[in-house]
């Protein structure tokens, strides 16, 4: 018999979907995930996100070979989608970091990650030694009003030189503003000679569309995914 105190439709989570894409305060953010988080698998499941699946395969391609020691950081991980795609392609070193604790509390369960630490990505330095990670991964967390971009150089500067850093972001109406801001950021550190891009993924279906303006022709909202390799210091001393 079917769970009836469990089951939930998609106007349902549209509605928090679209409170989780509201410009609000940090400190309020922080409680709105801390409240969302118990639920939080259950719903985006709901909205077919495929951002943790599509990212995920974006760092299998870069890492062909053994990927048990290949060491990844979770940034903005959530309850640990992410880390339970990664872990599925045999991706074995896990850390994670996000600044609801509540969120922490539910990727630990999940057992997939050796280490994980609250931080406001984005107004603190992330608590980690620079260069300490082969791949630095970061999956819904840059959007409107959500992490801001001033977040990259601190990707950049944890993963190691020759490492890579995969970003991904939506494409939709409501989030253009901060994809354009996305953009230059991450244009400003390629100049900089900080690293390279390696490849751009658009992605048409990224999730279902949460509001009637952002439905237009299709269902889904889009949304894409930008891989980068920070250069090693002989590259950067010839950009």
């Amino acid at each position: 018999m079917e769970d009836v105190t469990n089951s939930k439709t998609f106007s349902d989570v549209k509605k928090i979907v679209a409170s989780a894409h509201r410009n609000t305060s940090a400190a309020d953010k922080i409680k709105f995930y801390d409240s969302w988080a118990s639920n939080y698998d259950q719903d985006v499941g709901i909205l077919e996100y495929r951002a943790p699946q599509l990212a995920a395969q974006s760092l299998v391609r870069l890492f062909p070979e053994e990927r048990s020691n290949v060491q990844v950081l979770d940034v903005a991980c959530g309850t640990g989608l992410v880390a339970a795609q990664l872990n599925k392609y045999g991706f074995g070193i896990i850390h994670g970091i996000d600044g609801s604790k509540t969120m922490l509390e539910q990727a630990k369960e999940k057992g997939l990650y050796q280490d994980l630490k609250q931080c406001m990505m984005g107004n603190d330095p992330l608590p980690v030694v620079t260069a300490s990670y082969n791949a630095v991964i970061i999956v819904g967390g840059l959007s409107e009003g959500q992490v801001p971009c001033s977040v990259i150089p601190e990707l950049c500067r944890v993963t190691k030189p020759g490492g890579y850093i995969c970003m991904t972001t939506r494409t939709n109406t409501s989030n253009i503003t901060y994809w354009r801001q996305l953009q230059g950021m991450l244009k400003q550190l390629e100049q900089q000679g900080l690293w390279e891009q390696v490849d751009v993924q658009q992605v048409n279906e990224w999730e279902k569309a949460v509001s009637e303006e952002e439905s237009t022709g299709s269902p889904y909202i889009s949304g894409i995914i930008y891989l980068y390799k920070k250069c090693t210091l002989r590259q950067s001393q010839q950009t």
